[in-house]
This record gives C-alpha cells, structure tokens and sequence, in this order.
C-alpha cells in the first residue's frame, strides 16, 4: 500500500483491523469471489455473481450534502435531496468503524481520459466482485507515480441502518454525496452501478462548474476519417449497441466530456444491459463476455454454465460489464474531434415517432432537456399501457446542476460547431404502440444510422411530419421506404394522428416548466 493511499485511509478515518487487499488483479479477485460463494465461473469465463436484494439503483435514497458551498448551485428537489453536514458526518462515522473492522478491497483508478481534466478515485469496500468493477469500468493507474487522491467512494454494502427512521431517512440504504469534500458514501446496496454512477454525478457537478465541459450520459465512437458521432439515450435505448458498431471504432458507451473542440470518456470499461443478448444481434459485446467479464443478476440454463439471457426472474435489469479493450474495434485515442453527427434515441413505445429524423437547432434542444423514451407494460409494477418517460438531456437523475446548465452548453457547442447535425432515432415501435405494433429492427436502425453518417440518407429528398414538424427522409438504402413514415404503417390511421397528437402534448407540457425557467 502506497503511502497517498495509506493517508487517504486515516483521513478518511479507516483504521483497517482485517487483511486489506490493494490492487488485486483480476485472476485473484475472481479467485476470492469464488472461494467465499460470491461467484460462478460461466461457460464463457466470465464470472456471474448476484447483487442480491437491490439490482437496481435507488433515487429515492440518494442524497448530496446541502452546504454553503453546494447550496446555491444544485439543482434541490426530488431527484437531488439534501442532506445536512451533521448527518453526513454520522453516517461517515459508521461506515468508517465497519470497514475497520472487515477485510477490504481497495482500489485507486481513473476517471476521465483525459491529461488535464483526470480524476483519481479511490474505492474502498468489502467484496471482490466490486473491486473487479471498479477495475472494469475505470482507468487504470500506477500507483506507484500516484500523488493525490481527488475522490473516495465508501462502500458499506452490508451495512444497514436500523435506525434509519430517527435518522430521518427513507430506508435503512441509502447513497451520500459529498460533493465539497468529495466523498460518496454507499450504504445498505450490492448494486454496482451505484458506484458508477455515483463518480458520474460528481464528474457532473465538477467539470462544467470549473472547467466549462459539458458532460453526457452517452455513447460515442469515431470513424475511419475521424467523424465523432455521439449517442445520447436512456437505459434500453440502445446507446451501447448502436456505438459497438463494426464499421467504426468506440469510444466509450455511457458517459463523456466535450471539452471545446474534443470529446473524451469518463470510464474504462463499458456496462451493458443483458437482457435478450445473443451473437447474431449485438456480436460485439457478446463477444466482449470471457474471463474478465462480470455478469451481474443473471441465471444459467439447466444443468450447465450458459447464461441464459432471456430469463427475467431476478430483474430485467440484468447486467454486463467488461473493459473497453474487450470491444474489438475500440479507439486508441484518448481523445477525438467535436461530433459530426448527434444521435437522440428514443424507444418510443406510442408507435408514432419516424424511425429517423433530422432536427433543426431549436428542435435539437427541445428534444434533448425533454429527453424522451417510454415503459412498456411489464417492466415495471402497474404499467399497463405504455408510459412517456422524460429524463432532462437524458440523465437527469445523474445531473446536480439545473438541466437548463447542460442545455446551454450543448446549445454553445452547437452553434460553435454549425457543421453538427443531430438526429432523433425512434428505436422503439412501429406500425402500432406496444401491444400492437413491433418493434424496428435493429438492422434497420443500424442502417439508418450508418446512412445518416455517410451522407446518403434523404437523396430522394425529406418531408415533414405534419405533426411533430419532423424532417423524414424518404427513402434510405436498405431500409423499406414505406417504414420512413411512421403513418403509412399503421393499419388504424385515425389512431395513429390521436396517438401522435398526444404524445406532442405530452413533449410541449414537460418543456414548457424550461420555458418559463428560460423567461424568469
């Protein structure tokens, strides 16, 4: 253990009473994992483990400490709630005592591949499995040449509060952040995307209050000729499938930085959903699943180590994660060139958005602070018929800073770069909502994409929809011109105009709260 990482610890007040493991690689991770029944080997040699009750992330437990510092530039309310210095103190205290008293695996990593704008985090907690995603899904570091420690994250995942309702919190879990000391504690949860995206919402409220980047819960890759193009959606819109593209190399899948004229990951590895995953439709990350590889909340088929990815019963959120490297075409660059092509994907389950459109500026930004997917009945308890979902700029429950903050500076960036073009991707239903319609192929949506990028979707010119206004291309190689308009495949087209009709309701009565926001 290198002496920063040994300060870090007794300011962090961690006196380890137990083994401490620092910087295991992967083969003995996997090896403690398997000896203490945390983890099963696959056929691929990716390890699976479970994350037991909570597979999911909890917003309602998720807090940031209201000081004099954060408090006049968070966004409060329900998605970023407050909480008291005092009250984080305590719970610090806690968690400090229990780690003392455990074996722990530690971890120092990087966040953000970039020379100026790096981050290094430190990752204290108590099972090797989180230890070997914290080595996924960052960068690797030398501790060795390490001189500081920028964050900590503290993770107590058998930690439970019981005395959680005196304490004035919701549950006996819960996720605290720390954003003037820096510090995330995590509490009560196996779920490894709390840590993640616990580091993706400090990045949010560091980089573009002191160093004006505009950060993006999304995917990016680059081609041949150096051509960004960035792939912004919420969870099931295919962000990482669409980026794991054969033809071009990927960058990151999940979150970046657009500092200027470059754009950069934040991560090192990539954390992919698994639901429905086979070879033949994503070839890539099925591929990237070997030793190396975790498997979070998954089950194999009878009577062997296959897992099978169509089985539900635990969650639907059934997850992969691996490092970047295991995606064969990845980037070598840290870093690439502004975006020549913006893509909002939207799984929208009404049936009514084309499968591709091309957006005017002003558009772009209406439809990037709606950021619009849908459920669908069965993925959550109650939903019956599909339900519009918007998340600000397409990760608002990640965002400290107001929405509007990340909008101007995407808006900036675009009239700085007026050679962008963006895009809205319907990557949800056609010819009917859910229920009745199907879903677009995915070889169609790559296609469209790929056109899209090579210039040569809308040679036969566009048309506008007459409800959204949308430009839609009226034909495009390799995709059935009738399917460009999502009207004509509808059998009911009376039902179609209603059902459009409402979902634009819907989209102008979620902006108009920004729009009142932008005159005040």
């Amino acid at each position: 253990m290198t002496n920063v990482i040994s300060i870090q610890l007794e300011a962090l007040c961690i006196r380890p009473e137990e083994p401490i493991y620092v910087q295991l690689p992967v083969p003995e991770l996997v090896e403690h994992a398997v000896k203490q029944n945390q983890g099963t080997l696959t056929d691929s040699g990716a390890l699976s483990f479970a994350t037991g009750k909570f597979t999911g992330r909890s917003p309602e437990s998720r807090f940031i400490v209201k000081d004099e510092f954060t408090f006049d530039q968070v966004n409060w309310g329900k998605v970023n709630k407050g909480m008291t210095v005092e009250l984080f103190d305590q719970l610090h205290d806690r968690v400090s005592r229990y780690l003392s008293k455990i074996p722990l695996y530690i971890r120092s990593v990087q966040a953000c591949n970039h020379q100026v704008y790096a981050q290094q985090v430190l990752v204290v907690c108590e099972r090797p499995v989180q230890s070997h995603f914290v080595d996924n899904m960052f960068i690797e570091t030398d501790i060795q040449k390490q001189e500081r420690i920028d964050w900590s994250v503290l993770v107590a995942s058998d930690l439970q509060l019981e005395d959680y309702e005196e304490l004035g919190l919701p549950t006996s879990h819960c996720v605290a952040v720390d954003l003037t000391r820096q510090l995330i504690l995590i509490i009560g949860t196996a779920y490894t995307g709390e840590i993640k995206k616990g580091v993706f919402s400090a990045l949010n409220y560091l980089l573009p209050l002191k160093h004006n980047v505009l950060t993006m819960h999304c995917s990016a890759n680059v081609g041949k000729d150096n051509d960004t193009a960035l792939f912004f959606g919420l969870s099931g819109t295919g962000k990482t499938t669409l980026s794991s593209d054969e033809g071009r190399y990927l960058i990151g899948d999940d979150e970046h930085g657009w500092a200027d004229n470059e754009i950069f990951n934040f991560e090192g590895g990539c954390y992919a959903k698994g639901i429905g995953l086979t070879h033949q439709h994503e070839p890539q990350i099925f591929n990237a699943i070997k030793f190396g590889a975790l498997i979070e909340n998954a089950k194999f088929k009878p009577g062997t180590r296959e897992i099978d990815y169509n089985d539900i019963s635990i969650t639907e959120n059934l997850r992969v994660s691996y490092p970047l490297e295991f995606i064969e075409n990845t980037s070598d660059k840290s870093c690439c060139n502004a975006p020549k092509h913006i893509f909002f994907l939207s799984a929208d389950a009404f049936g009514v958005l084309p499968p591709i459109s091309k957006l005017t500026p002003e558009q772009a930004m209406f439809y990037f602070i709606n950021g619009y997917t849908a459920k669908v009945a069965g993925t959550e308890m109650g939903v019956k018929t599909p339900t519009a979902t918007f998340s600000a700029c397409f990760g608002a429950a990640f965002l400290p800073l107001h929405p509007m903050r990340y909008a101007e500076m995407l808006k900036q960036r675009l009239e700085n770069h007026q050679d962008i073009q963006v895009w809205l991707v319907n990557t949800g239903w056609v010819a009917g909502p859910y229920g009745v319609g199907r879903r677009i192929q995915l070889a169609y949506t790559r296609q469209l994409i790929r056109s899209a990028m090579e210039n040569v979707i809308g040679e036969a010119g566009y048309e506008v929809h007459p409800i959204f206004d949308l430009q839609m291309p009226r034909e495009c190689p390799g995709v059935p011109s009738e399917l460009l308009n999502p009207k004509r495949v509808w059998a009911n087209q009376e039902g179609y105009v209603e059902m459009a009709e409402k979902l634009k309701g819907m989209f102008e009565e979620n902006y108009v709260q920004y729009v009142k926001l932008e005159e005040a």
